[in-house]
């Protein structure tokens, strides 16, 4: 499969911010403010949440300018650790990194709208009508892209008009009383913890333009830039929006609900603004599905490529159209079983430890770069850090809930023998056997990397 490169640094952005923007933002400060108990310990955490995935844009354009590829972290660890760590990544994207997501945002997007047209719980057509719509557009690759920049600019658009008007009633809202201030638990460093951690899965999606990369015009310069540009819209936004949502209506009101949104809307303009709030979303959801349409196929594309999954699956001529029909069909599978959506809370932070050996191949790499290397940004001190606090909240993850862990793990554990039996019935490739050219290159340039 050869794709042309068709897309510009503001339409990976935009990528960005579909894959990121998505049911997260309008439900996880409920839950947060449960625990944290005011406010501005909730937008503190969302704040830490923006860094991180700051930190982890600026290490994964560094790793793009040196493989500006599609295939995101596949394509990362196959060529510069080994194609078995780009396999496992790739099977991990393919199980928690779109396929659930996907799904989950479609039964999302059924849940709200399904209300709306008093569908109930018998709404199943509509989520699996937006993947159906998703899966047929980009079938053909400019209509997609033309679609998705569309749907996520009048998306962002609508998320400004909220937070701005949101926020001058907030503004006039007369000041909470003293006394509750005063009855608020200390400051718990567990519990931000753990916060974190559900707002570092909101984030999740900051990555999203790698996926893409061999579609990228001017990749080197363009992915980067995509990236951070991406990365930096979501934070604001998500720092405004949830600022709205979380001032708008009292705090008992919306601790531990997950329709933070809907109440905060309604608390601002009546039942009405809770009715666009839904619609808004909805068209949340879409995008998100759109996006992560785009990009989980090039995965598995590019794995077929290299031997790594049945070859049907890289077939086209400009898009991997069998991979985009997979892609829909394995989405529906999950919609249509709505109990596999579970699988979420169990893969998870397979994703966070996914990340984090990309950038501790970027590490790695940087060490056989040689006195020549390009600069990167905070180096190292940004990447141990992204590295460091991933591994953090996974760890948290684990010891929260092990038994989510276990069966995360035993979720890999079922494609080793899928990545063995490939390997044994492909004829030998470079790709498929040791570390790619992108390795061997920077080896090369420092004498041999251990």
């Amino acid at each position: 499969m050869a794709e042309r490169r068709q897309i510009g640094a503001l339409s990976a952005a935009a990528l960005v911010v579909a894959n990121t923007v998505g049911a997260g933002v309008f439900t996880t400060s409920g839950f947060a403010i449960a625990d944290l108990h005011t406010p501005e310990r909730v937008l503190l955490a969302w704040l830490c949440g923006g860094v991180l995935a700051a930190a982890g844009a600026i290490s994964y354009g560094a790793m793009a300018r040196h493989i500006p590829e599609s295939g995101g972290e596949y394509i990362f660890l196959s060529r510069v650790v080994h194609p078995f760590a780009g396999f496992v990544a790739g099977w991990v994207s393919l199980l928690g990194g779109f396929t659930a997501p996907i799904a989950a945002a479609a039964l999302t997007l059924q849940a709200y709208l399904g209300r709306l047209v008093g569908s109930g719980s018998g709404a199943d057509w509509i989520g699996v009508g937006t993947i159906v719509l998703a899966c047929v557009a980009h079938l053909r690759l400019r209509r997609g892209i033309h679609l998705q920049n569309v749907a996520v600019a009048i998306k962002m658009s609508l998320l400004l008009a909220f937070a701005v008007v949101g926020g001058w009633v907030v503004l006039h809202q007369p000041p909470r009383s003293p006394e509750l201030a005063a009855a608020v638990p200390p400051f718990d460093v567990t519990s931000f913890a753990m916060t974190l951690v559900w707002i570092s899965f909101a984030y999740s999606g900051w990555n999203a333009a790698v996926y893409v990369g061999g579609l990228v015009r001017n990749p080197r310069t363009a992915l980067p830039r995509a990236l951070m540009m991406g990365t930096a819209c979501v934070g604001i936004t998500y720092l405004a929006v949830n600022a709205v949502f979380l001032y708008a209506a009292p705090v008992g009101a919306i601790a531990g609900n997950p329709d933070i949104a809907a109440i905060a809307a309604v608390a601002i303009g009546g039942p009405a603004l809770g009715v666009g709030v839904s619609l808004l979303v909805g068209l949340a959801s879409f995008t998100s599905i759109s996006s992560m349409m785009m990009a989980g196929p090039r995965v598995y594309a590019r794995m077929a490529e290299d031997g790594l999954f049945p070859a049907w699956l890289g077939v086209g001529d400009t898009v991997p159209a069998r991979a985009v029909v997979f892609q829909a069909a394995a989405a529906i599978a999950v919609v249509w079983n709505a109990q596999l959506v579970e699988v979420l809370s169990y893969v998870g932070f397979l994703l966070g430890l996914s990340s984090a050996a990309t950038v501790a191949s970027l590490v790695y790499a940087r060490r056989c770069e040689g006195a020549g290397a390009v600069p990167i940004t905070g180096y190292p001190w940004v990447q141990v850090g992204f590295i460091a606090a991933t591994l953090t909240i996974s760890a948290l993850m684990a010891v929260h809930d092990p038994r989510a862990a276990a069966i995360a793990l035993g979720s890999v554990a079922l494609g080793v023998p899928i990545y063995f039996w490939m390997v044994a019935r492909q004829p030998l490739r470079p790709a498929a056997t040791g570390p790619g050219p992108a390795a061997a290159a920077l080896a090369d340039s420092n004498g041999g990397c251990p």
